[in-house]
């Protein structure tokens, strides 16, 4: 115990450096956790669509016909809870091009009911620098 002291002593910059450190990542998960926004990288997102889960691009139309992820949905994002296609027990992940706009959506399906609902982490973008498929509408 009297190191700890001693060291706390002899290095009050490393301490408090450390303690702020701690504290911004305490606080960055309480906020992600309180916000109740599930985000979830592409390899995350290829798991539970091998599992079943339903893809919906909240995307323009033509950005989603210029491409899209394999079997996905294009929904409007003020049309998402009255879609027909999508059901509140089934699992569902947004797609937008950069992972902000499926965010506000995933908040919104949330507030409506939907439980098992996600954004992909960074969009499109971020499926396409892993490598996963993208198909035109005309190829799917």
């Amino acid at each position: 115990m009297d190191q700890i002291i001693e060291f706390t002593n002899n290095n009050p910059l490393l301490v408090t450096a450390t303690i702020v450190m701690a504290l911004t990542v305490i606080f960055y998960e309480i906020r992600q956790r309180s916000r109740g926004v599930a985000a979830i990288n592409a390899t995350q997102a290829v798991r539970l669509i091998n599992q079943g889960a339903k893809v919906v691009d909240v995307r323009a139309q033509d950005s989603y016909d210029t491409g899209h992820i394999v079997g996905a949905i294009r929904v409007a994002p003020d049309a998402l809870a009255g879609d027909k296609r999508l059901k509140k027990q089934r699992t569902v992940i947004l797609v937008c091009d950069n992972g902000t706009n499926s965010s506000r959506c995933t908040d919104q399906l949330r507030q409506e009911g939907f439980e098992s609902v996600f954004s992909l982490q960074g969009g499109l973008s971020a499926w396409q620098q892993e490598n996963l498929p993208v198909v035109a509408s005309g190829q799917t």
